[in-house]
């Protein structure tokens, strides 16, 4: 058991995905080519944030800056063993040199205005595992290409030449980003992925739940005229597939009820 103000590698990767998860923050010097899924370099603002510091394996810089947001009133632990022993357990690491990333250490993308289901899917899983201050951009369509190279954003879910992030063959656009950022190590991800596929390419026959997501997806489209109120909308609903894909699966509706974590009777 990991002694006070340190969580475990296996503790952080489970938490990851989930909207409890810690804000990460890795404070290795150099930075390095590979970061922890969702760690960032920036200091959050709210006091209630629990925080996870990362440094290169446990030691004085991580302990540093924990203890000083401690002070300044945040709950904050250090990764036992650090980045070194999350990668010593073949947990995920997503390469730096995959993404595009502003002075504030935010990653910054474009896609279509307008979105179904890619569309909200892939900024999920971007805020879950990728960078939890990312700025996602929707514009008109024939927009992405030029806005992209105004401000450096990657372009996603677009159909043009030289885009990264996009389908591939049958794949949607969401597998292509599990793949590309080393997130496949996440099973509950993989478990989640062919019920995205399935909705987006409309092949309803690849996962049982497809056919539902792409009714919620298409039904949100229609409550929502804003298209980041909606994305803020289809992020519940990813959350919850993920939290079934993650300790659900085999479960079966009866008349059990089930409280979240920490809930009260």
């Amino acid at each position: 058991m990991p002694a006070p103000d340190l969580i475990s590698v296996s503790t952080l990767a489970r938490l990851i995905g989930g909207p409890d998860s810690p804000l990460v923050i890795d404070v290795r010097e150099p930075p390095g080519t590979h970061r922890i899924p969702a760690a960032t370099r920036r200091v959050p603002v709210a006091a209630d944030t629990r925080i996870v510091v990362v440094d290169a394996h446990g030691g004085a810089a991580a302990h540093a800056m924990a203890a000083r947001l401690r002070h300044d009133g945040f709950a904050a632990e250090v990764l036992e063993g650090g980045q070194a022993a999350w990668a010593e357990a073949g947990l995920p690491l997503v390469p730096e040199d995959a993404l595009v990333r502003d002075g504030e250490d935010r990653t910054l993308w474009v896609t279509r205005s307008r979105p179904k289901v890619d569309r909200i899917a892939c900024p999920w899983l971007i805020r879950r595992f990728v960078d939890p201050h990312a700025v996602i951009l929707f514009v008109p369509p024939g927009e992405v290409q030029a806005v992209a190279a105004q401000t450096g954003a990657a372009p996603f879910d677009i159909a043009a030449e030289g885009v990264r992030w996009t389908h591939q063959g049958e794949l949607c656009t969401f597998d292509t980003l599990i793949d590309g950022l080393g997130l496949s190590g996440f099973a509950p991800l993989v478990q989640l992925a062919p019920i995205v596929r399935g909705a987006d390419t409309a092949r309803p026959d690849l996962a049982p739940e497809a056919a539902g997501l792409l009714a919620v997806s298409l039904g949100l489209s229609r409550l929502h005229a804003d298209d980041h109120r909606q994305l803020e909308a289809g992020v519940a609903v990813y959350d919850a597939l993920y939290r079934w894909a993650r300790d659900a699966r085999s479960e079966t509706h009866d008349w059990t009820s089930h409280q979240p974590r920490g809930a009260k009777a």
